[in-house]
């Protein structure tokens, strides 16, 4: 068996999978399904990953943080999710890459796939189990090959080897295109084709180009053909959930399909996912059509249109270098930016949907310091002298949840269990996580109005049962938080760690100024240092415990 890179180990399953009602997009069938998975308890999820031939961009992100949360989330509801996440590191760009470079393309392979996964992990994606690469996997690509060959659905020509398009009676139901709009490789290649649609599962290797030996001779597999060994030799000959970005849907995604349902005589996937594309502005979709393919067609479907239409930036105007990207915003800030509208949605990236993104996270980010300054409890996990991880005490499952707050009879825990309720239902419908952060900030807003309501500020008119409550509803917070991957861990300060420091320092100087000059009645100076700090972005809050900051 060839190896696998191994990310992260499935969770054990909850006794809570007969009591759901999850609705699931199909792309397929165009239409929600109710979620059923093939084995009772289990879901087989994958997901189109990077070919690693440069840095990752912002739109590389959007499929694993969505994905990420959708096995999040059905882990939670009591699912054993295998989730498998390819790395294609085989490819013209590759080589391109590595002749330019003066490397070698498993040295540009290496390179951008180590920077794919800090930036995953920079993101919070952490729910990733396989991660197996083309290259290890080439047994398996061969046996394939030779499965379909074998069936009369490919034939050999000259060391390539094709799909032949014309014996699949279904194709193009997925993206609801023709097979005659199938365009694969010119030059030669085509002219080793029986129809213009077929479509390469082996190219004969190229003087001084990467191969691996194979019966038709020296190359290295077609794109499509990746995939499916991959996916069957981890997951099955069908699986329960394919992921990948509106842009794969023709042709990879058609492809993968017909040479899995060819080849088995039977399903590749029960649920066909596929996320909206970020578009930057009115300029187009971050990172182009696909890595792989730039070719339009005429025949689409409305996915197909809007992954079309959405045009291309290119690396050189701005679509790299993600990892400045997280140093300037945070990986917390760009996940929950990029999980604040629904799945299938178009993301218009940029600054200004960051910022609206980072003041959203600032108000949850204030309650939770507000309630640890109040109850004394911690809300983040902690890492003690001994390096162990400090479990804190909330509702990890769905049935756990429902257990927090059954029977309540408190006014605030009341109005959580409805917003609970509705964040759950949210989640069911197709994984609306646009819709469910609208419940986190109405918790949020209940919250606080429930501090300010029982004076909990005021040490001397709090109680011990409003405490009690307020530990129990930020318990909920965490637990439907940790649901998206979100307040996870206390927030990194955005910028360099030096002049944050800096910044600090400052900020607690000039809040002492301000409160030596309140308290000797020069409120002339304390508004001029509150104003101007105002002027700059940074607001004050005065609190019965002290004055706190916040960058606008």
């Amino acid at each position: 068996m060839a190896s696998v890179l191994t990310y992260h180990q499935p969770t054990s399953s909850q006794p809570m999978i007969s009591q759901l009602n999850i609705r699931v997009y199909n792309t397929l069938t165009r239409q929600k399904e109710p979620f059923q998975t093939i084995e009772p308890g289990k879901v087989g999820m994958y997901l189109c990953g990077p070919t690693v031939y440069a840095e990752a961009h912002i739109g590389h992100m959007v499929g694993p943080v969505i994905f990420d949360t959708i096995k999040r989330y059905l882990v939670y509801c009591g699912f054993e999710v295998t989730w498998v996440v390819n790395i294609t590191d085989v490819d013209d760009k590759l080589i391109a890459s590595s002749r330019k470079r003066g490397i070698s393309m498993a040295q540009v392979a290496t390179e951008m796939t180590m920077d794919y996964l800090a930036n995953l992990q920079a993101l919070g994606v952490t729910q990733i189990d396989y991660l197996p690469r083309a290259t290890d996997n080439m047994d398996e690509i061969v046996r394939f090959i030779e499965e379909l060959i074998a069936g009369g659905f490919a034939y050999a020509n000259d060391g390539d080897v094709f799909f032949d398009v014309t014996r699949d009676a279904e194709y193009g139901k997925l993206s609801n295109r023709t097979a005659d709009s199938q365009q694969g490789e010119g030059g030669g290649a085509a002219a080793k084709k029986r129809s213009s649609g077929d479509f390469a599962l082996w190219k004969s290797a190229k003087p001084d180009e990467p191969s691996w030996p194979s019966p038709w001779g020296d190359g290295r597999p077609g794109w499509h053909i990746e995939c499916s060994a991959m996916s069957r030799r981890i997951l099955g000959k069908t699986f329960d959930i394919h992921g990948g970005g509106l842009d794969l849907v023709f042709p990879h995604h058609e492809n993968e399909l017909a040479q899995s349902r060819c080849c088995h005589g039977q399903p590749m996937v029960r649920y066909w996912m596929h996320n909206g594309l970020m578009r930057a502005g009115a300029a187009g979709k971050v990172g182009g059509k696909s890595d792989r393919d730039s070719a339009a067609t005429d025949s689409t479907t409305d996915s197909a249109t809007e992954a079309d239409a959405a045009g291309k930036i290119s690396r050189s105007k701005g679509a790299g270098g993600l990892h400045k990207l997280i140093e300037q915003q945070t990986g917390e800030r760009i996940r929950f930016f990029l999980l604040r509208s629904q799945y299938r949605s178009t993301i218009l990236f940029g600054d200004e949907g960051l910022e609206e993104a980072g003041q959203s996270l600032n108000a949850f980010y204030r309650l939770i310091g507000r309630f640890e300054r109040l109850s004394g409890q911690a809300f983040y996990p902690r890492v003690n002298a001994a390096g162990e991880v400090e479990e804190l005490a909330y509702a990890k499952t769905r049935s756990d949840g429902h257990a927090l707050l059954a029977g309540v009879s408190d006014g605030l825990l009341e109005e959580l269990s409805k917003l609970r309720a509705s964040y759950l239902e949210k989640m069911d419908d197709d994984f609306n996580t646009g819709g469910a952060v609208s419940d986190l900030f109405e918790m949020s807003r209940a919250i606080n109005r429930f501090i300010d309501q029982q004076h909990l500020e005021d040490t001397k008119r709090r109680t011990p049962a409003g405490l009690a409550t307020l530990s129990i509803a930020m318990s909920v917070l965490r637990e439907l938080g940790a649901i998206m991957g979100l307040f996870l861990k206390a927030p990194k300060k955005t910028g360099d760690d030096g002049a944050s420091q800096t910044v600090d320092g400052l900020m607690k100087l000039l809040i002492e100024l301000r409160a030596k000059a309140r308290a000797s009645k020069d409120f002339a100076t304390s508004d001029a240092i509150r104003d101007g700090l105002a002027a700059v972005g940074i607001t004050l809050q005065d609190l019965k415990e002290g004055t706190t900051w916040e960058k606008a």
